[in-house]
């Protein structure tokens, strides 16, 4: 069967690709990075879902429909109502999806700012979207392998030109590859993300949003495209230009807002704009987030990843944490104590509504974090219709293109809730997976019917295969390189550290050493992620993020030895 060229390799991209197997298309992917992922792996607090089977078995009334009014709420006078149907509408499906093809533990649900019902879903260990991206990823690589005639992956590709036909049909693209411009045929899906990190002279950002140009960004910089409350600012790198995302659910989980007085100046539940306008409005910066003993545990996988990076720090009691603001302990107190009234009488001062865990107390640990706004995504470029097609000035869809994820405009409005950016990638991956196997079909004409029953066999085998947990799925990716016995190589830790140095950059993962300086400009995270660790033994980091078998699918020629014992 002909196939469908999918461009870029988040996680709308991967589902649409995932999709199109299913439905027994072809796939060529083409990521300009040289590992897939995109801003997809960065995503911390979850995916939203209404109605899934986790929030079924912990008795949680939610359905499409109160999904529905939550967003319609938040994106205010920029709504797509019909957009809006299919991101709530598919929801629960695609939380399912996600849990019974790819064996995800999806099965934790808290309500994040802005929602009435507790609906964003995520594991007990690692950040969420590097979970669901790395499974589509590594599923669709092995399938590149297994069966290169029906998937194609090809990394640092970059898409220069679409082609169309007389009609003005999308019938493929121009792109290059390996210094070659080559040229591929077959309907195209756009999930090429957003522009929140173009700060050129005449960036989409600097054009259309101004007032936003000069804001720090949470995205790679490959993202060459509002304002978002949550980011963790390193004390020793204030003035960064690309800062760390802190994940909502640090909100959500209870934690509370505090201005350089110690005074709440904010319900820290209320939607991420509106957050963020009471940052600027307040002006009372520094301004920390912080979160009591009882919300750490809630969420202690990101605290202890977060304390580990420098980006929050634990302080052992109030006493501690009002010397570090540089306040009297009892001026923290009656913050606290004001709290507690408010959430005891169910009145809070600034309109919180839902709250969780005992009374705050001095007597406590607590993990803190800066915080400022930030550009923390786009959305739009693209304007789509229900059905993922890209939409031409004529105010018809382009036959033959399509689009998903943040390049796709109108899904969310003026504002995007919490735990539904993950979302509107696997919808609208689906949904745009779906419409361009349909179109595909139908373009083929009669000879669909005849292949017909032999793509669905060749589906069911490639893309609804039964569901397998990720780790189970990728049991037979190569062991890690150990060195060779006699012409093994060994260093002491002391050695490691004197490669520390961003043109000489070694560090420690699981006793091995790993020479990552020719990887630093590669590595999906950015090189920070690496340079905090340089010279270090990064293993613990390196496990809370990451599977084992990463480094050997990803950077086997990286091993140079292992630490003397």
């Amino acid at each position: 069967m002909a196939q469908v060229i999918v461009v870029g390799g988040g996680l709308a991209g991967l589902s649409a690709a995932h999709t199109l197997l299913e439905r027994g298309a072809n796939v060529l992917l083409l990521d300009k990075q040289p590992f897939m992922g995109g801003n997809s792996t960065k995503a911390t607090s979850g995916i939203n879902g209404a109605g899934t089977q986790s929030q079924q078995e912990q008795g949680i009334p939610d359905n499409a429909k109160l999904f529905f009014e939550d967003t319609k709420r938040s994106a205010r006078e920029l709504a797509r109502d019909d957009l809006i149907r299919v991101l709530t509408g598919r929801s629960g499906d695609a939380v399912n999806w996600l849990q019974d093809k790819f064996g995800l533990d999806l099965s934790q649900v808290a309500r994040l700012g802005g929602h009435s019902q507790p609906r964003t879903h995520r594991g007990s260990a690692q950040f969420p979207g590097m979970v669901m991206t790395y499974a589509q990823m590594e599923r669709l690589e092995d399938l590149a392998v297994s069966n290169p005639e029906r998937v194609s992956i090809k990394k640092k590709a970059r898409v220069v030109k679409l082609l169309k036909d007389e009609q003005g049909s999308v019938i493929g693209v121009n792109y290059t590859h390996s210094g070659k411009t080559e040229t591929a045929y077959g309907p195209v899906i756009l999930a090429t993300g957003g522009y929140a990190a173009d700060f050129t002279e005449n960036s989409l950002l600097k054009k259309y949003r101004p007032e936003y140009y000069n804001l720090p960004t949470t995205n790679g910089d490959h993202c060459t495209g509002p304002s978002s409350p949550h980011w963790f600012g390193r004390p020793n790198d204030p003035e960064a230009k690309v800062k760390f995302l802190a994940a909502e659910a640090l909100r959500g989980v209870g934690g509370l807002l505090l201005d350089n007085q110690g005074q709440r100046f904010v319900d820290e539940l209320q939607h991420r704009d509106y957050v963020t306008g009471k940052m600027w409005e307040n002006g009372k910066f520094p301004i920390r987030l912080v979160l009591n003993g009882d919300a750490s545990k809630q969420i202690e996988w990101h605290c202890k990843h977060y304390v580990g990076r420098g980006l929050m720090k634990r302080f052992e009691s109030g006493e501690a944490l009002a010397k570090e603001m540089g306040l009297k302990p009892e001026v923290l107190k009656k913050t606290f104590d004001v709290y507690n009234a408010g959430v005891n009488a169910k009145k809070d001062p600034f309109g919180k509504k839902f709250f969780s865990g005992p009374d705050w107390t001095m007597n406590d640990y607590f993990n803190v974090a800066l915080m400022t706004p930030v550009l923390h995504y786009t959305m739009g470029g693209l304007e789509i219709d229900d059905e993922a097609r890209v939409v031409g000035k004529d105010g018809k869809p382009i036959p033959g293109l399509f689009a998903a994820g943040e390049v796709a405009g109108g899904v969310h409005g003026a504002n995007r809730l919490g735990g539904s950016s993950l979302l509107g990638c696997v919808v609208f991956g689906r949904v745009s997976g779906d419409s361009a196997a349909s179109y595909l079909l139908q373009r083929i004409g009669p000879l669909a019917e005849k292949a017909a029953g032999r793509l669905g066999a060749v589906a069911g085998h490639l893309g609804a295969e039964p569901s397998k947990p990720a780790a189970a799925a990728s049991s037979q990716a190569p062991a890690a390189p150990a060195p060779a016995a006699g012409g093994a190589k060994s260093f002491t830790a002391e050695e490691v550290a004197n490669h520390n140095k961003k043109d000489d950059v070694w560090v420690i993962i699981d006793g091995q050493v790993l020479d990552v300086t020719s990887f630093l400009a590669d590595h999906p995270g950015g090189e920070k992620a690496i340079l905090l660790y340089a010279g270090r033994d990064a293993t613990e980091e390196f496990n809370m993020l990451h599977d084992p078998k990463v480094i050997p699918r990803y950077a086997p020629d990286c091993v140079i030895g292992t630490v003397k014992k």
